[in-house]
């Protein structure tokens, strides 16, 4: 009887020990699935830090110089159209990879990039497609013999180089931004990026 008991109760320990082993296998397992999860967030966090800390550092510095240009001589003549042009390029390459922005885990963050991107797309678009418009009004005034219809094109010449106007001084405001927002991203991506002002002013 006594033996009978014992090997019961060695039974009892060794279904014990193989439960504890499986729950502790398994809780292990767990573990070390959640740890690598965190740490693979961690890093397509930090690349996506960097990625958009870098894009916007380079956007900026491109507006910084169409700012600088635009100053001199003709506002928009070609070394100031081809740095807008750069400029919408980068935000191309930034629509290209906008899910990366998912990778973010600051909500606010995320929305204060994109919300920047569109309010800068808009009025970039509008400055090309008014040197479109202006190009277009002025060929039809030179080839025109009627000077009241030649007045009207020139009115309406100097109503878009107005808006025109508006609009780059748009995006060099909206572009002061991006100094916050490249601030905010630095912590994420473990680099600080470029000082605009003094990366310009040493150009």
């Amino acid at each position: 009887m006594f033996d009978e008991i014992f090997d019961s109760a060695s039974n009892q320990s060794a279904v014990w020990a193989v439960v504890l082993g499986a729950l502790l296998a398994t809780a292990g397992g767990f573990a070390a699935t959640q740890l690598e999860r965190y740490f693979e967030h961690k890093r397509r966090e930090r690349n996506a830090a960097l990625f958009f800390g870098e894009l916007l550092t380079t956007l900026q510095i491109i507006l910084a110089f169409s700012k600088d240009t635009h100053g001199r001589g003709d506002p928009f003549g070609p070394i100031t159209t081809r740095m807008l042009r750069s400029a919408r390029k980068e935000i191309e390459i930034y629509d290209r990879n906008r899910e990366a922005l998912l990778d973010l885990r600051d909500a606010d963050l995320r929305a204060r990039i994109q919300t920047l991107v569109i309010r800068l797309t808009m009025p970039l678009e509008g400055i090309f497609e008014a040197g479109a418009e202006i190009s277009a009004y002025q060929s039809q005034a030179k080839a025109s013999d009627r000077e009241e219809f030649r007045r009207d094109l020139e009115e309406r010449i100097a109503e878009i180089k107005t808006s025109r106007d508006s609009g780059f001084q748009f995006v060099v405001e909206t572009a002061d931004q991006m100094t916050a927002i490249v601030r905010d991203l630095e912590p994420l991506a473990h680099h600080k990026f470029r000082d605009v002002q003094a990366f310009v002013a040493s150009s």
